[in-house]
């Protein structure tokens, strides 16, 4: 079932401890907290797995490259014992065999975030493994409990789905338009702006609404994004919340916003904004 976790990505609960706190193991709750850069990144390959997707400039190019490797320096000078992207924490194995072969000469990067930033900066830092810390599984019960837009079409309010999506097309659009006239290490600026990642957030809140007092798919839709979320900040927790840890986690912008929730609200972790660590860069003409 895996309409659940579909177009989870536009554009891309505060707990009141008590005297006593139980700690997970491996999570300092204590002053001395790891270190967690989350790299908030549009998919540079264009998957189109999204409600509505702005269009990335190819990211192959020679400009481009030059870009991407101003950005791994900088990201290198972070100091990262870990290196966290958006792949299923079950196939570990899977992004091990791809990072060796890429440190052995065997594998040619693609377009992918994970590979054009993960893999670069892994291996920059001679780092043993990149972590795989995303949540790709099915959600409890049955597709029609999540299925907003079948719910809203039969209950005539399918114009209303189609001005959702050509709102959310028309943001994306001039998000592509503003990429295209920026460096990749704007992109990576612009998407850790606390608006930028307000306004990634408001659509969501819409999503929560199309149902009923009796079907909730809006809601379970939202609530199951939540959870992934949930999954994955429980992810870096467990293979990077040691005190000392420095981890630079790239995931698709849309995570961003929650992901620097859980992490701040939770205690775990000390955030770093990626704006003090990757400079603007220079001017492009598009």
């Amino acid at each position: 079932m895996t309409l659940k976790w579909v177009g989870a990505v536009l554009s891309a609960l505060t707990l009141v401890a008590g005297a006593t706190v139980v700690a997970a193991q491996g999570v300092s709750l204590s002053g001395n907290r790891p270190a967690l850069l989350i790299v908030g990144s549009p998919h540079f390959d264009n998957p189109r797995t999204g409600i509505a997707d702005p269009s990335v400039d190819d990211v192959m190019t020679p400009e481009r490259q030059r870009e991407i490797e101003a950005v791994v320096d900088r990201l290198a000078r972070f100091h990262p014992n870990h290196v966290a992207v958006e792949w299923s924490a079950i196939d570990q194995a899977g992004l091990d065999k791809r990072y060796a072969d890429y440190r052995a000469g065997r594998y040619t990067l693609t377009a992918d975030e994970r590979d054009q930033l993960g893999l670069r900066l892994a291996a920059r830092l001679g780092l043993p493994r990149v972590d795989a810390v995303d949540f790709q599984g099915d959600a409890p019960g049955k597709d029609a409990d999540y299925d907003y837009v079948a719910w809203l079409k039969a209950h005539g309010r399918g114009i209303e789905w189609a001005r959702f999506q050509r709102e959310a097309q028309v943001a994306a659009n001039a998000v592509a338009a503003r990429q295209r006239c920026s460096s990749v290490g704007d992109w990576l600026r612009y998407h850790a702006d606390p608006d930028t990642m307000r306004r990634n957030e408001t659509p969501y809140y819409t999503i929560a609404r199309f149902g009923d007092a009796r079907e909730t798919p809006g809601a379970a839709w939202v609530g199951q994004w939540h959870a992934r979320n949930l999954r994955i900040y429980a992810n870096l927790a467990r293979v990077a919340g040691r005190p000392g840890d420095r981890t630079v986690a790239i995931f698709g912008a849309g995570h961003a916003p929650l992901l620097r929730a859980y992490a701040s609200e939770s205690g775990t972790f000390t955030l770093a904004d990626v704006r003090d660590v990757v400079p603007a860069g220079p001017k492009r003409r598009c």
